[in-house]
């Protein structure tokens, strides 16, 4: 799957989104669209070439009930190209482009052990106030190989303050000496 072309989508998506005001709506949109290319029966359909695209967009247009009509164009577009299966990644990239609009930042956050939701709050905080921004929200990931501590990734920064880090500092700053 390439991603930039789900990115392009997104990014227009959001830009037409954005200059009609109906940002929420495109969202819902495109996670219908989304929901409706994991359904690998309905994939086939779609992707049969001896099925007319006017019947294909009959099914499409069923399926995805009231929905504004450029996400419906929009899923008609991929289709008739061939690429629905970039509905996720165009969600997924529409919902980060309208988290950065509202200045709500992700932050990947690798732990050893699965975090509660205190925790979750408390680091969430704390990348906050190092990155400048009021809201960011957590998604967490257990690996137990950094065997504690947090590590974490917001935007172009990274955060190691793993066990697993500051014994390979410690190591390497004792073979230094």
């Amino acid at each position: 799957m390439n991603t930039n072309s789900g990115k392009r989508y997104a990014q227009a998506s959001f830009e037409l989104a954005l200059g009609s005001q109906a940002l929420d709506t495109w969202q819902i949109g495109l996670e219908k669209v989304a929901d409706m290319a994991r359904d690998k029966k309905l994939m086939d359909l779609l992707e049969n070439p001896g099925l007319s695209f006017a019947a294909k967009k009959t099914l499409l247009q069923e399926q995805l009930g009231d929905v504004i009509p450029l996400v419906l164009n929009l899923s008609c577009l991929l289709v008739s190209r061939g690429r629905l299966s970039l509905a996720n990644s165009i969600s997924q990239e529409y919902a980060r482009l309208l988290d950065a609009h509202r200045g709500i930042k992700h932050a990947e956050v690798v732990t050893a052990l699965p975090l509660g939701d205190k925790d979750k709050e408390m680091i969430s905080h704390r990348l906050g106030d190092m990155v400048g921004h009021k809201k960011v929200v957590i998604d967490a990931r257990v690996d137990p190989s950094i065997i504690g501590g947090v590590r974490a990734k917001i935007g172009d920064m990274l955060v190691d303050d793993s066990i697993r880090y500051r014994l390979a500092s410690l190591r390497r700053s004792l073979e230094g000496e």
